[in-house]
């Protein structure tokens, strides 16, 4: 064999490479994956006007509620809630203990919004005016699929899919135990809520959970996730059908997207695929950084990439990245990262969310703004949006001599708005709690 050919055969044999303009680290300064500031899983994306939302599983294994983040630049994200679901507000007889997991967000044919939402192992579905609420339960405060529906299987990960037509379908199904599941499909009338005919069980081979249908030239792509996501194992598969109902044979490419451990990418899946600027993408999660974890927490992130369509109709290998480039989204932060950390503070200003600060047993972090300057104000990111955190604030003209911005506090959110007009050349932020930990400090 010549050596041309030999390095030819190796390269093939040898996995995906990064994009050029990707960052091959995951802790390279300005990394724009993990998209979100946390640990979320099993998201949905829309737009409605100008705004992005994302809609998600809270990290560890789901909450009471849901996480709902909000932005105009596809970088700067806004927590919040919404309304409903709450474990209280979606439980009946016949629901488990299982918390809010897995929603999928949708336009109706007729402008109006739903949510499909596991809560205990049963599928309910809400309605909207638009992606910010208020959100109500739609169905007479009842599951749309019950538990027992199919008892030797999970009835969660519903995904809601329109046709070209209008026409609205409803998927579901994960298995037990990480032994893989079914697949069932439904169709929809215009209410969004009742079905159209009894379900199919439309299972194709290596089928988990998390469905999420897409059509492309005609052809309707069952993707969906297969192995563990608590493990490497997790990944995206896809089959093709030429209806809704299938017959679904899987893609001889099939899986598209999976564990990369030479890039610390660690067992992606439970996706939704979108659109922005004329090219698709697929939003998923994947393990959190550091890979592996400590503890006994499954804790996941949320990242993009770019997907390709074949003139076919088929799909291309994802390349999974720590930042892959999405046409409309902004390739930084806005504002309030032009500061570097006095002693211990890695993290908290490279504008990377798979990094953080820390505290140490000082429990505090010094940022030097490089001169004497005015400050308005900071925008905090704590590791945790749905839990309270104590601190207080400093300030230093020659980081010696100190004086009180904001006094010891309790906060919540992300980002924390905090309000301290000042002059100085550095802010001292005090945690109470040692371990407690921030993704990003802004200071405006």
């Amino acid at each position: 064999m010549s050596r041309l050919a030999m390095i030819a055969l190796l390269l093939a044999a040898a996995p995906a490479v990064l994009a050029a303009d990707a960052p091959a680290r995951w802790d390279t300064a300005g990394a724009r994956n993990p998209l979100l500031p946390g640990y979320f899983a099993d998201p949905s994306i829309v737009r409605d006007g100008d705004t992005w939302y994302i809609f998600a599983t809270i990290d560890p294994w789901g909450d009471d509620r849901l996480g709902r983040w909000s932005s105009t630049n596809g970088r700067d994200w806004t927590f919040s809630n919404p309304e409903w679901p709450t474990k209280q507000a979606a439980t009946s007889p016949t629901s488990g203990d299982a918390k809010v997991w897995a929603p999928s967000v949708v336009k109706a044919h007729d402008g109006r919004w739903f949510m499909y939402v596991s809560v205990g192992s049963e599928v309910w579905v809400g309605t909207a005016p638009s992606p910010a609420g208020p959100w109500r339960d739609a169905n007479g405060g009842k599951p749309l699929i019950a538990r027992d529906f199919a008892p030797a299987y999970h009835m969660i990960d519903a995904e809601a899919f329109v046709d070209d037509d209008g026409q609205a379908y409803l998927y579901w199904g994960s298995g037990l135990n990480w032994v893989n599941g079914h697949c069932f499909v439904v169709k929809l009338k215009p209410d969004m809520v009742t079905f159209d005919g009894a379900p199919r069980d439309v299972t194709p081979a290596h089928y988990f959970e998390a469905p999420f249908m897409m059509k492309a030239n005609g052809r309707y792509l069952l993707t969906y996730s297969d192995g563990n996501t608590t493990k490497d194992t997790y990944k995206v598969r896809y089959a093709i059908g030429a209806t809704p109902f299938g017959p679904f044979t899987e893609a001889p490419n099939s899986p598209v997207l999976q564990t990369d451990a030479q890039h610390d990418i660690v067992s992606p899946g439970h996706h939704a695929v979108f659109r922005s600027g004329g090219q698709s993408y697929i939003l998923y999660h994947r393990q959190a950084l550091p890979w592996p974890q400590q503890g006994d927490a499954v804790l996941r992130q949320v990242a993009v990439d770019r997907l390709d369509i074949a003139a076919d109709g088929t799909l291309t290998t994802v390349v999974p990245t720590h930042g892959s480039e999405v046409a409309g989204f902004a390739t930084r932060r806005a504002r309030g990262l032009a500061w570097r950390a006095v002693g211990a503070g890695g993290g908290a200003a490279d504008d990377n969310y798979a990094t953080l600060w820390r505290a140490g047993a000082d429990r505090t972090l010094t940022a030097d703004l490089g001169a004497v300057r005015a400050i308005r104000g900071s925008r905090l990111r704590p590791e945790f949006a749905t839990r309270g955190y104590r601190f207080a604030i400093e300030a230093s003209r020659d980081g010696r001599r100190w004086r009180p911005l904001l006094d010891a506090a309790d906060h919540r959110g992300s980002p924390i708005a905090l309000r301290h007009p000042t002059t100085a050349r550095y802010l001292r932020l005090t945690m109470a709690t040692p371990g407690a930990g921030v993704w990003e400090w802004s200071i405006d």
